[in-house]
């Protein structure tokens, strides 16, 4: 007579049951369909660093997207000749100032009808607001020697620019009434006085023109 084992379930049939599929040895088999791992992409690829794909682009983009601003200095060209303008007109105020205080220092300069810079620096018009015009001449020359100057050009804080404008701007509206009292009321022209005007002129020009351009501010090096 055979006698069942211990545990076995009886078929029907007589047989005995077997142990269930999946199973060795007592144990579950590992499911031989896995998901997905932790870290991979849709279909199959692993990111870097187990980290999603859109945090590894991120920065490039945002990097491409805002550009950061850069100083935009004046060709070299316009730095240098704003420069040697400015100490032109410096030269020549210091010429006139010295003229002015020192009677022993003669203005090279003829003494016609028409002609005689004596006669226009000696003039009541050669004083405004109680200071010799040539001092005045003299300390406006000496602020745009300094910035006009390359270093100061390649300073990006909108003041100075606006204050370099308007420094431009007086000066001119200055020169025009200097010439006026030359014509009108004094009677004579003076040609170191005539070429510091024509300075004055040649830098507003400049000052305004590089104003328009933008000279002195910070643009963007592109835009997304």
């Amino acid at each position: 007579m055979a006698t069942r084992k211990p545990g076995a379930a009886a078929r029907p049939g007589g047989g005995t049951q077997s142990r269930d599929k999946g199973t060795r040895g007592g144990r579950p088999e590992a499911s031989t369909t896995a998901g997905p791992r932790p870290g991979s992409r849709p279909g199959g690829r692993r990111a870097g660093n187990g980290r999603p794909a859109s945090a590894r682009t991120a920065a490039p983009v945002k990097a491409a997207a805002v550009q950061e601003a850069q100083p935009a200095p004046p060709p070299l060209w316009y730095q240098l000749t704003t420069w040697i303008l400015s100490f032109a007109g410096l030269g020549v105020s210091i010429y006139l100032t010295i003229a002015h205080f020192n009677t022993s220092v003669t203005l090279a300069c003829p003494a016609t009808s028409t002609i005689n810079c004596e006669k226009v620096t000696t003039s009541p018009e050669s004083y405004a607001f109680g200071i010799p015009v040539a001092v005045l001449g003299l300390a406006f020359y000496v602020f745009l020697a300094v910035v006009n100057s390359p270093w100061a050009w390649r300073i990006t804080w909108p003041p100075l620019r606006w204050v370099r404008v308007g420094s431009m701007v007086v000066g001119m509206v200055f020169v025009l009434y200097l010439i006026y009292a030359e014509l009108f009321s004094i009677g004579a022209i003076c040609l170191w006085c005539t070429s510091v005007h024509v300075i004055t002129f040649a830098l507003f020009v400049l000052i305004v023109f590089g104003a328009a351009a933008g000279y002195g501010t910070t643009k963007a090096l592109s835009r997304a």
